[in-house]
């Protein structure tokens, strides 16, 4: 490694580490990285043992993982910022970083290079695990086609709820189940010897998705459309529906499983792609027409949007509360809540979050893996 810590920000190098740390087998989610951040633009880059217990602190959660976390520190820290003044040189180590692109073919590996005598740390990445981690805003076209075949595999399911119809019980409840019990009785000689009884069934929560395609969210909303075609064509209860200038639904031209087909379609029902974002009306048009009648009573409402507004803020608070009490949860997603200092600031996001459930990250498939988890949670 020759790149110098002191020419990077805090940000960059809590992101780069913690990608060392996953490679060599430690689990360090989003949130120990973000924390990671804040750290160092606390305590600033020139102390190697207060970056070194930063990170320790920040992003080791296993005592078992406090040797690996060693041993990548001193690679990443000492070699990558020249050593230290005040320890004595030590023998280089060789830090090898190996992608594997899924071919199965190693024999360019590590073990086929020439033989060495230092130490060798080896961090092997996979293809997909890199894109997992990656921005959405930094994909290219390639990596958005094998972006939306892994979202594709996402189990997008709503929350259960109690439904209105009953089924037979293997157990007794308070709902007696006269017809079974009658016909149970009548074929052993009109003596109702077993009593029947039913219980209520479960049905998945409906799932509404409101993505914003303004101008602002144009790098992500790339990414994200794929993200909601995923949903509607898994064919599980999912109304989707664009938010711009106007309120556009889209569930019918994203229904087909071909992308490429239900894509170009989606693209040419909205025409107000890349333009500018009235969430306020959008969300009344969608409370007076959709919300109110039934499309939103009861079910899982997702926005996802990075909360800049040209309307009026007050309209957005207004139809964010009217959408909240019909609503089961109401999450909101922006692609910028990872970004290290992130604060609500936008007018639309700070009208918007005292009625939001759930406000979480959307700039990465490891971002919609968690919001996958925070739509399937009671």
């Amino acid at each position: 490694m020759t790149t110098s810590l002191g020419t990077r920000d805090g940000s960059e190098i809590a992101v780069a580490f913690s990608r060392v740390l996953r490679g060599a087998g430690v689990d360090v989610p989003t949130s120990s990285t973000i924390a990671f951040g804040e750290a160092l633009a606390a305590t600033g880059l020139d102390d190697r043992d207060t970056t070194y217990w930063a990170g320790r602190a920040t992003l080791v959660r296993r005592p078992e993982d406090h040797e690996i976390y060693d041993r990548a520190f001193r690679v990443f820290w000492d070699h990558a910022s020249g050593g230290s003044d005040d320890e004595p040189e030590e023998e280089p180590l060789q830090i090898t970083l190996a992608v594997d692109d899924g071919s199965g073919d190693d024999d360019t590996g590590p073990d086929h290079a020439e033989a060495s005598e230092d130490p060798v740390i080896e961090l092997r990445f996979s293809a997909t695990e890199v894109l997992r981690q990656k921005d959405f805003a930094e994909y290219t076209a390639d990596e958005l086609i094998q972006a939306q075949q892994l979202m594709s595999r996402l189990r997008l399911v709503g929350s259960p709820r109690r439904s209105l119809r009953l089924k037979s019980a293997d157990r007794r409840t308070d709902r007696p189940d006269l017809r079974r019990t009658v016909r149970a009785a009548m074929r052993g000689g009109g003596e109702p010897v077993r009593r029947h009884f039913q219980e209520p069934t479960t049905r998945n929560r409906r799932l509404v998705l409101l993505l914003d395609v303004s101008g602002s969210m144009e790098p992500y909303a790339r990414a994200l459309i794929r993200f909601v075609h995923a949903a509607v064509a898994g064919r599980q209860k999912v109304e989707a529906f664009a938010l711009g200038t106007r309120l556009t639904r889209l569930t019918r031209e994203l229904s087909s499983r071909d992308p490429d087909e239900a894509l170009q379609r989606a693209a040419a029902r909205v025409s107000d792609y890349g333009g500018g974002t009235r969430l306020g009306d959008g969300l009344r048009v969608f409370n007076d027409e959709w919300g109110q009648r039934g499309t939103a009573r009861g079910a899982i409402v997702v926005v996802l949007s990075d909360g800049w507004d040209r309307g009026d803020p007050e309209v957005l608070a207004e139809q964010m509360q009217r959408l909240q009490r019909a609503a089961h949860k109401l999450v909101w997603v922006n692609p910028l809540k990872v970004t290290p200092g992130y604060a609500p600031l936008a007018r639309g996001m700070a009208a918007a979050l005292p009625y939001v459930d759930a406000f979480v990250e959307g700039h990465s498939i490891e971002a919609i893996e968690e919001l996958a988890k925070v739509i399937s949670q009671p």
